[in-house]
């Protein structure tokens, strides 16, 4: 009896294990899909730098801009120039701030900076960069040192400044702090000890006043404000979902569920539909075994309905999703050495 039942339980795991492995093929059949396993790499400087967390582009559309792991904001030039420095924070050295053999990035980047989202302010050529531990920044056009503007608010230092977007109409300033407890090297046990001391903010430029919109949030992370300059979306990344906070309107103050998700957001942009593209670090159930493929993002309607989905090999983990009109998308990530270019078949 007891071999009889040790077969049947052996039998039950093998057959949960298959569904698990079939169900990613079954849910990409019934929602259209973008294969990124063919893309293009933008690479970075050999073997000093990685990460492109977030990625932008100017007014013009020159780009893409991106931050990287040594405190700098780098410009992309084309194929023959590549990347060239384009922004940096105060304190900036490059030969301190270049991580080694012996001195790793986590030793580094306290001092030199992580500059993790970055949003143009198109009308005036600002770049707006939220850089993990020196807080909110701006470069004027043409880059070179980059100005702080907010390091602490209302007395409270920010401990993991991280996404940012810009009222294109207005110019206000959307960001967020991701935990008052634990910075970007402790990332991890945000989400590992529900940590809910997180916070979106509004800056002023006319004014320089900081608001905070919300407190007491999980893992705020991404922000983009929606087409209609009525609410934001926040990715809230341990919980996996998406929030809409209400900045116009009968519900302004108000924040909601926007969107369940199927894995851990990071970075929120605008998909150029009146949606959104949600980059996801990883799925929420995800198997190390199995077949070479994972969701790497997915696309939302302005209703929170999943709408498109992209997916390629497990070892892309991106920070964001940026859709330009010309049907290429480019890939942030905060560990690779590149950033990716996949094209709309």
């Amino acid at each position: 009896m007891g071999c009889g039942m040790s077969r049947l339980a052996k039998a039950v795991i093998s057959l949960a294990i298959i569904i698990m492995l079939l169900m990613p093929s079954a849910l990409a059949a019934t929602m259209a899909s973008i294969d990124a396993t063919r893309s293009q790499h933008l690479p970075l400087p050999r073997g000093t730098v990685r990460g492109p967390e977030s990625v932008a582009f100017d007014g013009q559309g020159h780009g893409p801009y991106s931050g990287v792991s040594d405190g700098r904001v780098l410009k992309w030039n084309g194929d023959k120039l590549g990347w060239t420095t384009y922004t940096h924070g105060p304190g900036y050295d490059s030969q301190t701030c270049t991580a080694t053999k012996f001195r790793p990035e986590t030793a580094t980047e306290s001092r030199c900076g992580r500059p993790l989202g970055l949003r143009f302010d198109q009308r005036t050529g600002d770049l707006y960069v939220a850089d993990a531990y020196k807080g909110l920044m701006r470069v004027g056009p043409g880059g070179g040192e980059a100005t702080v503007l907010v390091n602490n608010v209302d007395g409270v230092p920010l401990r993991f400044t991280n996404g940012v977007d810009v009222d294109q109409t207005t110019g206000q300033v959307y960001f967020t702090d991701s935990s008052m407890n634990y910075n970007r090297a402790q990332h991890e046990m945000v989400t590992r000890t529900g940590d809910s001391t997180g916070r979106l903010m509004r800056y002023n430029p006319r004014t320089s006043d900081v608001t905070v919109l919300q407190a007491d949030m999980t893992y705020p992370n991404g922000v983009a404000i929606s087409n209609d300059r009525t609410h934001l979306v926040v990715a809230s990344t341990g919980p996996c979902k998406l929030l809409r906070h209400w900045i116009k309107g009968p519900n302004t103050g108000r924040s909601e569920p926007f969107a369940d998700l199927p894995g851990y957001p990071d970075n929120v942009r605008p998909d150029t539909r009146g949606g959104y593209w949600v980059a996801l670090h990883r799925e929420k159930n995800e198997l190390p075994f199995g077949r070479d493929s994972h969701l790497l993002a997915v696309r939302v309607g302005a209703n929170g309905k999943i709408l498109e989905e992209m997916r390629g090999p497990k070892s892309e983990r991106p920070t964001e999703i940026m859709e330009r009109g010309n049907g290429k998308i480019y890939m942030g990530s905060v560990e690779l050495p590149y950033v990716s270019v996949v094209k709309r078949k």
